[in-house]
């Protein structure tokens, strides 16, 4: 059975620098992407394609030379859907781990012809994992109403 997380570690780069001095927020969210890429392609054993990236949050700067951790899981699936929650976190290396940004992001399995197609359903087990998938349901109810709001803006 395919794990439903996936974790990576590395160290920030000079060239992942932004004006600021710090790690640019565009790295942090490529990061994220190919860890929560990872853990979708794991969970469904298929090719899958971001659909939406949510309410990223960034909490605290990641500085240059920091080890970060990736860490992604599985937190909800649909008929073709799965929802992975992302926490960044950063660290000297004589410091703890604190954690820099969250968010959720979702990606639907495709065939080869790009179509959606099913994937394997993930049953929470822990209070937490349940607490997570009410939360990814509450996002996903959420983000139904912003689509309405947004529908005549997305027309050419």
């Amino acid at each position: 059975m395919p794990q439903n997380n996936t974790s990576f570690q590395f160290i920030s780069e000079p060239t992942d620098v932004n004006f600021g001095g710090k790690v640019h927020g565009g790295v942090v969210m490529k990061w994220i992407d190919q860890a929560a890429f990872t853990c979708a392609r794991t969970w469904a054993g298929t090719y899958c394609v971001t659909v939406y990236v949510g309410g990223i949050r960034f909490l605290k700067p990641v500085s240059i030379g920091d080890i970060v951790k990736v860490d992604a899981t599985v937190i909800y699936t649909g008929n073709s859907s799965i929802h992975i929650g992302v926490d960044v976190y950063s660290r000297s290396f004589d410091k703890e781990f604190q954690k820099t940004t969250h968010c959720v992001i979702v990606f639907v399995s495709v065939d080869e012809n790009g179509k959606p197609q099913k994937v394997r359903s993930w049953e929470p087990g822990t209070e937490r994992e349940k607490k997570l998938a009410e939360y990814a349901r509450k996002l996903k109810s959420l983000r139904e109403k912003i689509s309405e709001e947004m529908q005549p803006f997305l027309e050419q």
